[in-house]
């Protein structure tokens, strides 16, 4: 297991009363949370804001703590309905049975880029993954079990929550970086904190242009300067994750998250 190295200066305490924390909603949503099926086949590229999910520092990933025991791990080698029993077929993830259109109990050993039929790596592509996310609501969204048992409505409310999780979780660079991490077996400290002098430097200077910006054209410009970083950050994550150096790679989220938080904040003062 990755272990961090004693580090100083948390980000937290750098952006208080500058950068006001933000509040982090769980992955999970419960069957009266869970956005219509209407909502989300309207929806243009992203699932509606009051669902979002903020991966910047104190969030995570932990989905399998809130799953129901239902819907605790299954055997990898299990893959036959519950309700008609027949065999699982093609190369589709087991969510849904497509001989008696039940939908099945969340199999934790499925992970996120499977769900979406992606080959597990950073750099993928973005756009298709609007198609295939509202391809799975079509046949998961709890609106469409409302009349079936119980045990369904409830393997529906979790499957699409975790579906929503998964499009979350693998649409922003940050987020996938810390996911893809940890499919590695690298635990991201989700308290990280600045221990590179020139970062440092760097995060005071921004922190100070952002307070002294005169104008909205001032905050335009260091918000272009935050997204060039960002994409910098996230070119050096690829390098690093596909070279294993999992020191770098973790230097470059912690990086990231700094680069995205400031530009959100920036975002809110414009």
């Amino acid at each position: 297991m990755y272990k961090t190295k004693k580090l100083c200066a948390p980000l937290s305490t750098i952006f208080r009363g500058v950068l006001p924390t933000r509040r982090r909603l769980s992955p999970y949503f419960s069957n009266s949370q869970i956005p219509s099926l209407s909502s989300h086949l309207q929806s243009s590229s992203r699932v509606p804001p009051r669902y979002a999910l903020h991966f910047l520092p104190n969030s995570n990933f932990s989905f399998q703590n809130l799953c129901s025991q239902s819907a605790a791990k299954l055997d990898s080698s299990t893959k036959r309905c519950w309700n008609c029993v027949a065999d699982k077929t093609g190369t589709t993830p087991f969510l849904y049975c497509d001989s008696c259109r039940s939908i099945q109990p969340v199999d934790l050993s499925i992970d996120y880029f499977q769900i979406f039929g992606l080959e597990k790596k950073y750099e993928i592509e973005v756009d298709s993954l609007e198609g295939k996310y509202k391809d799975w609501q079509k046949k998961l969204h709890p609106d469409l079990v409302h009349s079936k048992s119980e045990k369904e409505r409830g393997y529906a409310a979790e499957q699409s929550a975790r579906v929503i999780d998964a499009y979350r979780t693998l649409s922003k660079p940050l987020s996938r970086a810390i996911y893809i991490l940890r499919l590695e077996g690298v635990d991201v400290d989700e308290e990280q904190t600045v221990s590179d002098p020139e970062l440092l430097t760097e995060i005071m200077e921004i922190r100070e242009a952002v307070e002294e910006a005169p104008d909205s054209q001032a905050l335009n410009q260091i918000q272009s300067k935050m997204e060039e970083k960002l994409e910098e950050s996230s070119n050096s994550f690829v390098n690093a994750y596909q070279s294993r150096n999992f020191d770098e790679a973790v230097a470059c989220i912690q990086r990231m998250t700094y680069y995205q938080r400031a530009s959100e904040e920036i975002l809110k003062k414009l």
